[in-house]
């Protein structure tokens, strides 16, 4: 007989690179984890929303005993389904509408601006046009993207009109693939007059922001807003791709500050509660501006590993005491690190990888170097183009975590373990990706 004591918690989406950390809270010996859908049916093809809610239904339905909470931690349509079922089921989630306010993000900036002057200039790009041209007002470089999309899937940096026509090319051929089921999500609010025949098929432009990429994570309990955690954002050299994110942020104190008023201020508006969030800014320390780039209505996932280093509980504990009805407050500092870093090791090149390390490998190397982890992105033989949710520039081939005393420590670790990874890899067509992205 099943432990009835324990907490029946549905996760959409869960997958193995998460597991560990997802079993890793402070109390995870009260909660019994149920996935629910998979990543391959949750992002891969056509994404038809109905036929989701009904694989999690005949899930949800055949569960012998209670249903407690449905959680999830993925973009769209995982943070869409969560308030839809949460409703169904009677489990505690934010409103569909406050999730769909961060996730369309040309209603998110109208919402931001009713707040803040802390975005950059902004607008509609016809699809429709034979002579597409940037919004009136905008100035080149900008970045051209979807108002919904995964991860930077279709998004474009561009320094000039011949490159704005090309992105929004590649743009109109691909936006339908997420678009389209959004327009279901869209069809279920009652919509703001500024949303009017906006429609989840549309294209924004937004002029380029400079400086250092930072991201603030918090949640919202009984309408009170907290950010828990700022964290760096450090791009590869030339690039608009990721190298790593580091926890805690380096950034003054002044600026943390503002950080904080901006976020809590925003999210207010927004009009979430019983949820996390997770917000991507820039900071230009020429001009001392800050500037937002996205909210995402659910913590990162990718911050968990950060989290359980430098304050000994993974961000995961957070979203589970919320759906649970509990205070997701946790002391800072608890971990074994002072600082903490996810790695993304990429390949700039098309090609496949070959000798990708096995789970028994990866386990040899995190034994010989204390404070990591590593997740492997593609597997042995794998075309890098196959891998899903990259962004337009570069290919993720490992993530790897690392926990140290300083900066310089994370830098060794990482290099240690790239050095003992040893993949080889082969270049299918001559010249890859480009590096730059502005």
């Amino acid at each position: 007989m099943p432990d009835d004591s324990r907490k029946n918690i549905f996760v959409i989406g869960m997958d193995e690179a998460n597991r560990r950390t997802l079993e890793a809270v402070p109390d995870a010996d009260r909660h019994r984890l149920h996935p629910l859908l998979t990543i391959e049916e949750l992002q891969e093809g056509q994404v038809t929303v109905d036929e989701l809610l009904a694989r999690a239904r005949a899930v949800l339905d055949a569960h012998e005993g209670g249903i407690d909470a449905i959680v999830g931690y993925w973009d769209f349509p995982v943070s869409t389904l969560v308030p839809l079922l949460s409703e169904e089921y009677g489990t505690a989630s934010t409103s569909l509408e406050s999730v769909v306010k961060c996730e369309h993000k040309y209603w998110s900036r109208l919402e931001q601006r009713k707040v803040t002057d802390a975005y950059p200039r902004f607008g509609m790009v016809d699809l429709e046009s034979d002579d597409p041209r940037p919004p009136e007002g905008l100035r080149f470089p900008m970045w051209v993207k979807p108002a919904l999309a995964y991860s930077s899937e279709l998004a474009f940096g561009v320094a000039d009109l011949e490159e704005f026509r090309s992105a929004v090319a590649e743009i109109r051929e691909g936006i339908a693939r997420v678009g389209k089921p959004f327009e279901a999500i869209l069809d279920l609010l009652e919509l703001p007059p500024e949303m009017a025949g906006v429609g989840g098929e549309v294209c924004l432009a937004e002029e380029a922001m400079t400086g250092i990429q930072v991201a603030v994570e918090g949640y919202v309990h009984r309408g009170e807003v907290t950010v828990y955690g700022v964290l760096d954002s450090i791009n590869y050299p030339g690039s608009s791709s990721f190298l790593r994110h580091q926890y805690p942020s380096t950034l003054p104190a002044p600026v943390i500050r503002r950080l904080h008023e901006v976020s809590e201020r925003t999210m207010r508006q927004i009009g979430m509660d019983r949820a996390t969030f997770s917000i991507e800014y820039f900071y230009d320390p020429k001009t001392a501006d800050i500037r937002l780039l996205e909210i995402n209505p659910r913590h990162s996932q990718s911050h968990a590993e950060m989290f359980q280093f430098v304050d000994g509980v993974p961000n995961h504990h957070r979203m589970f005491r919320l759906a649970l009805g509990g205070d997701p407050a946790v002391p800072p500092g608890g971990g074994r690190y002072r600082v903490a870093a996810k790695w993304y090791y990429r390949w700039f090149g098309e090609g496949r990888v070959h000798r990708v390390p096995t789970a028994e490998d990866l386990a040899a190397i995190e034994r010989e170097i204390p404070g990591v982890h590593i997740d492997m992105v593609p597997a042995e033989g794998q075309r890098l183009s196959t891998v899903h949710g990259q962004d337009s520039y570069s290919y993720e081939v490992a993530h790897i975590f690392t926990g140290g005393d300083d900066e310089d420590d994370l830098r060794r670790k990482f290099d240690a373990c790239v050095a003992a990874l040893g993949l080889t890899f082969d270049e299918t067509e001559p010249g890859g990706r480009g590096r730059n992205g502005s």
